[in-house]
């Protein structure tokens, strides 16, 4: 079973590491280079974009995260989000330049206007043939999505604006699923891992 990596150098981290245990999933923290050696995928957690920056370039993680997107499946929530677009405004600031969107900060408000709302979840998150519960999406000076490339699959949107995306094997949510109780959007990013990983997996021949 793949172990999935989280971001835990600042942020909401335990969460997502709580919800990958609801599903029996394992996971390990990352906090320094050396531990991405031994995950097959990444979750950047939320928290704030800014301080996520500093802690990146102190700990020596920029550069080896952006490798290690380049050959692994990387998700990341809110501030995780934003750190994965190539191009953030708002104001404008460094970005692991993932996914081709362009991601506004706060765009829903400060922390004092918060709010939990509800989304249309898409087909992909589906167990089953019957279609899911709505998405409980948690906001908390959550960006908004204001363009994407062609590239880009927009699975989930919120009055008009994207919230949940999906370049390749990269994942984006501008709001919190790991504060919620469902856990539909892991269980489809480890589909994403498992997918990738038997990508990798050498051919063998008689």
């Amino acid at each position: 079973m793949e172990m999935i990596g989280i971001l835990a150098l600042q942020g909401d981290f335990q969460a997502h590491a709580s919800a990958l245990a609801r599903l029996d999933l394992p996971s390990r923290f990352v906090r320094r280079p050396t531990d991405l050696t031994a995950v097959s995928a990444l979750i950047m957690p939320g928290g704030e974009s800014t301080t996520f920056l500093k802690l990146l370039e102190s700990e020596g993680l920029w550069e080896p995260i952006r490798r290690f997107g380049e050959t692994h499946p990387v998700m990341g929530t809110c501030a995780g989000a934003i750190l994965m677009a190539d191009r953030v405004e708002n104001p404008s600031q460094p970005s692991l330049g993932l996914i081709r969107m362009t991601v506004r900060r706060n765009a829903f408000g400060r922390h004092l206007s918060s709010s939990i709302r509800h989304a249309e979840a898409p087909k992909e998150l589906n167990v089953g043939r019957k279609p899911g519960p709505p998405l409980e999406v948690v906001l908390i000076r959550a960006p908004i999505v204001t363009e994407v490339g062609p590239d880009v699959e927009v699975l989930a949107s919120l009055d008009g604006q994207p919230i949940l995306v999906r370049q390749g094997h990269f994942l984006a949510a501008t709001f919190h699923p790991e504060l919620t109780a469902d856990t539909r959007i892991h269980r489809y990013f480890e589909r994403i891992v498992s997918k990738q990983e038997s990508k990798e997996e050498p051919a063998t021949g008689k």
